[in-house]
């Protein structure tokens, strides 16, 4: 059965670490007989030099018609002084919400191999392995009204807005996930503070009935951001808001290592979903072949698990990106003072060798078992 998959580079290191996502994808599905038909769009930066808009409607509808997205990155300097209407990060939120995209999942594993590129002591972080839940398509971000007022513009108003069912559903969402994983699920808010956070509360306690072999704990979001360098090993499923979701996994970040390491899913009830990498377009360095592709690469795993479910071949594109690790090769961005520093292109060629050897020498085992 053909897959059909959208794909949008989008702007700076974007098309660089798509072709990554793709090439490994065609190994893939050399190996295991997968058929995927791969439609490009415009997005963001690039969308609005072509069409004057973040979010074509020929774009939209290619997305709708297909199974699953992937996505590059986008923005840049050079849409920084365009109307805030038309900015390239508007696609991005547009996209999320026509398409419900409402469950951000953004894992953080700690690569025993990049131990040393991370800021924090090996005895902290050798055993993270924790999935940040993020409700992606309310709260402020979404917010109206969000202006400028006054005479001269001097106030700003921006509106912190979720319903109960918005925060049903990820809250839902996350405690599944919760009872695959540890049965360990810590909700972040700012319920001291925010009526909003006081509702999610609420919310959480009530689905909590549902699942009672699942251990909640409620944190304060500025706790949470503290613990989470102190003692990330404490956490195994968080679930949480919107903004608070964003920054807390982008701090995350310097678990694994790097942005570059990120990779994370948006989706909704039927599994389709939007994959992309946490990290951004990185124009400076856009066309040097110095981007890391890996967090594409691993973006591109998750969707084989959570849109096709296809287990199997989202661990051969996770094993595969561990065995080049394994090998000492990183990009600059790891900052490893050993090993072999490599381009964006070599990376991607390693990680697509190895997909097809080890499935070479799965078939050989295979026909002597």
């Amino acid at each position: 059965m053909v897959k059909r998959i959208a794909v949008l580079p989008g702007d700076g290191i974007g098309r660089e670490v798509m072709d990554g996502a793709v090439r490994v994808l065609k190994a893939v599905s050399d190996c295991f007989g997968h058929d995927f038909k791969y439609t490009e769009g415009l997005i963001g930066g690039a969308a609005i030099d072509a069409a004057g808009t973040p979010l074509p409607k020929a774009t939209l509808d290619v997305c709708k018609e297909s199974d699953a997205i992937l996505l590059g990155a986008v923005g840049g300097p050079k849409w920084a002084d365009v109307s805030p209407n038309i900015r390239p990060e508007k696609g991005l939120l547009a996209i999320r919400k026509a398409l419900g995209l409402f469950a951000n999942l953004r894992p953080v594993t700690a690569y025993s191999q990049l131990i040393n590129a991370s800021p924090l002591k090996k005895e902290i972080i050798e055993n993270v392995d924790l999935l940040i839940v993020r409700e992606l398509t309310g709260g402020i971000y979404f917010g109206e009204p969000s202006e400028r007022r006054g005479k001269n513009k001097e106030i700003a108003v921006d509106t912190l807005l979720y319903d109960k069912e918005e925060v049903h559903r990820i809250v839902e969402k996350a405690f599944q996930f919760a009872q695959a994983r540890s049965k360990k699920l810590t909700s972040v808010d700012k319920a001291n503070v925010l009526e909003s956070s006081r509702m999610w509360r609420e919310v959480v306690d009530a689905v909590s009935a549902g699942y009672p072999d699942v251990k909640v704990e409620h944190m304060l979001v500025d706790s949470a951001a503290m613990k989470l360098i102190q003692s990330p090993e404490d956490f195994d499923v968080i679930v949480t808001e919107n903004m608070f979701g964003d920054i807390l996994s982008d701090e995350a970040s310097i678990i694994a290592g790097s942005l570059g390491m990120l990779p994370s899913a948006s989706l909704r009830s039927d599994n389709v979903g939007l994959y992309e990498p946490v990290h951004g377009s990185a124009p400076d360095i856009a066309g040097e072949n110095k981007a890391n592709p890996l967090a594409m690469m691993l973006s591109a795993a998750m969707m084989l698990r959570h849109s096709f479910q296809m287990e199997k071949e989202a661990l051969a594109v996770e094993n595969a990106v561990s065995a080049v690790l394994n090998e000492g090769c990183h990009t600059a961005d790891l900052n490893i003072p050993s090993g072999h520093c490599v381009g964006t292109d070599e990376m991607i060629q390693k990680v697509v060798e190895h997909i097809n050897e080890n499935h070479a020498i799965s078939g050989i085992l295979a026909a002597y078992a």
